[in-house]
């Protein structure tokens, strides 16, 4: 599957806002796009003088931004929207939960990695259990109940302790339960818009999506 491979500060720029695509790096480096406020490329600066967005423009690069994010691909974004949309609630919140309950999400939520695409490497590397078994699979939706936790072996990594250690300062979601004397963590329900922190306007994409 294509990924992109690119530059991670370059993504924010092009969104004009920091995705903390890096995780703990993104608090204690210069970002980029606070030192070049405008898109990459040679027309970023001309881009940045155009006059007011479209609605259109608005809600792609609102899609563009979460997408980036949490770090999958266009197919990958479309087929979870069309897998919650018909769910009940407000599609906007279903499609945000669905993206926060991956698996590769859950080990960065859960502080295990300091970053998602740190969180994938783990989980590719079969780093990670659910339910007592090995699972390579990033996309893996967990499920309220369901434990996840860092492979006994692959406890003393390096990237993960380091992740952990930064995870202790920062605050707790009240939909994930984390004991870190075991390295493990725990599901608890479906997570609220209310405790889900990212800033989006995830009614843009629904609006993007329903056209």
């Amino acid at each position: 599957m294509a990924r992109y491979t690119g530059p991670s500060c370059r993504q924010c720029r092009r969104e004009g806002a920091k995705l903390f695509l890096k995780g703990t790096k993104c608090f204690t480096e210069k970002c980029p796009v606070e030192r070049r406020p405008y898109a990459p490329g040679q027309h970023g600066q001309a881009t940045a003088r155009r006059k007011k967005a479209s609605e259109f423009s608005k809600q792609l690069r609102e899609k563009q931004k979460i997408k980036r994010i949490y770090g999958i691909s266009e197919k990958q974004f479309r087929n979870t929207f069309d897998r919650v949309a018909s769910a009940p609630g407000i599609a906007g919140h279903n499609l945000l939960a669905a993206l926060e309950t991956r698996l590769d999400n859950v080990v960065y939520r859960m502080g295990f990695a300091p970053s998602r695409k740190a969180a994938r490497q783990l989980i590719r590397h079969r780093h990670i259990e659910v339910k007592g078994r090995l699972l390579d699979i990033p996309s893996y939706q967990v499920r309220p109940g369901e434990e996840v936790r860092v492979k006994q072996s692959s406890r003393e990594l390096v990237l993960v302790m380091s992740a952990m250690e930064q995870a202790a300062r920062g605050a707790s979601l009240s939909w994930i339960a984390v004991d870190k004397e075991s390295f493990s963590g725990r599901v608890l329900e479906k997570p609220q818009r209310s405790s889900i922190p990212l800033a989006a306007q995830e009614q843009l994409v629904v609006e993007l999506y329903s056209k």
